[in-house]
């Protein structure tokens, strides 16, 4: 990169700042004034949807990739990020392991060249996190600590298995809240695991390790776990991966053992699967529509699984009252327990 088109720290802020404040906007503004149109025939003919599904799409676009996006601004500092040593002894890394085709085939979340391949990949996507739930940008890991305390109210689990952990986002509140407990996190991401990895390295986590695992195959010996829990997994699969990853979780799970999923699931009516439709086209998730279509509740019946609850999930104080005004996620807890 030559020295005029090298990207500072402070001018990097700033405009993810800049962007961040924007989609805050399009969240608390436009959101609210497009609701009040929803009425209208052919929604999507109208100014309002227009500039709502543009702003989606291209706030997304550069925060990665603009001139100040996440992923060129790690590029430029790929040298700093450091491959994962052979005494890590916290990771297990799978060079052999073959990817599976929906995971390659296009970048997901905008995300330039997806999660699978590029050593600034977990960086990219650690950075992005932050801000998928722009109201809630001050501790992006709140819903995973209120996820984990949910199901953690019904007892402390010995053996737990974290799909498609990514980073660990989702692994840390466990290993931190139960240190008693031995807690597996699984991706199919080299570069997420190896982060992952050094931040539980960080926190002196003496009780989780990082594997390269296939969540629809993992290979661990029937009836390992206590507690089989992923978050935003299921929307990003086929609805053949769905259906294996639930059967896998039957599978590992102990008798009496629970599952927990917090996804995007529940719609309550024609305007919110609209506009969660249109979300799964502008930021490149093909399954999201798919998935919301499937009835899980057979799937988990047809398994084994007893004690089916699907509820919707509270992200943040007040969001679940009807009368929340901004946009979100339809988060939903899907959840259910080995006979």
């Amino acid at each position: 990169m030559n020295r005029s088109d090298s990207i500072n720290e402070r001018s990097f802020s700033a405009a993810q700042d800049f962007i961040l404040s924007t989609k805050t906007f399009w969240t608390t503004e436009i959101f609210p004034q497009l609701e009040k149109e929803k009425q209208t025939e052919e929604i999507e003919k109208t100014t309002t949807y227009k500039f709502f599904a543009w702003l989606e799409r291209h706030l997304q676009r550069y925060k990665y990739s603009g001139r100040y996006g996440i992923y060129n601004f790690y590029n430029q500092h790929r040298e700093k990020i450091v491959s994962p040593s052979k005494d890590q002894k916290n990771l297990k890394l799978d060079p052999s392991l073959k990817l599976p085709r929906y995971y390659t085939q296009i970048d997901i979340h905008q995300h330039p060249g997806g999660l699978s391949k590029d050593k600034t990949a977990g960086y990219v996507y650690e950075h992005g996190a932050r801000s998928t739930t722009p109201l809630g940008v001050s501790n992006h890991q709140d819903l995973h600590h209120r996820f984990t305390n949910l199901i953690l109210a019904s007892g402390n689990p010995k053996n737990i298995l974290d799909m498609a952990c990514g980073f660990g986002k989702s692994t840390q509140p466990f290993y931190k809240k139960i240190p008693e407990a031995k807690i597996i996190g699984i991706d199919l991401s080299e570069p997420c695991l190896t982060l992952g990895s050094t931040i539980a390295k960080k926190d002196q986590a003496s009780n989780v390790t990082y594997m390269q695992v296939n969540a629809e195959e993992t290979n661990f010996k029937d009836n390992q776990f206590d507690l089989v829990a992923s978050t935003m997994l299921l929307h990003e699969l086929p609805p053949k991966g769905v259906q294996n990853v639930i059967s896998e979780a039957h599978r590992v799970l102990k008798p009496g053992g629970k599952m927990a999923h917090l996804d995007f699931y529940l719609l309550p009516d024609q305007f919110r699967r609209f506009i969660h439709f249109g979300h799964s086209i502008r930021n490149n998730e093909p399954y999201m529509q798919s998935f919301a279509k499937m009835n899980i509740t057979r799937i988990m019946e047809a398994q084994g699984f007893s004690n089916i609850i699907i509820e919707p999930f509270e992200e943040a104080e007040g969001v679940l009252d009807p009368k929340y005004p901004a946009w979100r996620f339809p988060w939903t807890v899907i959840s259910a327990e080995k006979k």
